[in-house]
């Protein structure tokens, strides 16, 4: 009985902390803008921050050197941040620089703002 209170406790504590909380869709890019990273996440600021320190040396945006956010949307909940990140993966290039420069025309490292959230 006591694995299943453990168990429902774990449960409970994912959806409170985790689904529960809003979400983020972010785009990374590196210095030249010749690459674009989509991702998502609940916790934005710590997200973009392991981008630019490179946390996880094997992984893309590190490979790429992809430091600079240039973009963000966030959202109620992280399902609707996966659906929105799920709609601009699928998109082109073209469309993907017009949803940025609509933000940030001038493709501005976005972490200044970022870090304070």
């Amino acid at each position: 009985m006591e694995w299943k209170n453990l168990i429902i406790r774990g449960i409970l504590f994912y959806i409170f902390e985790y689904m529960e909380r809003g979400g983020c869709v972010y785009i990374m890019t590196n210095k030249e803008n010749s690459i674009l990273y989509i991702g998502v996440t609940s916790d934005l600021r710590a997200r973009v921050y392991e981008h630019k320190t490179h946390e996880y040396p094997d992984s893309f945006t590190a490979k790429y050197n992809l430091r600079f956010c240039v973009y963000y949307e966030c959202f109620n909940s992280i399902e609707e941040a996966i659906t929105r990140e799920k709609q601009l993966k699928g998109w082109t290039r073209k469309k993907k620089i017009r949803l940025i420069e609509s933000m940030n025309s001038a493709w501005e490292d976005l972490w200044n703002e970022i870090k304070d959230f």
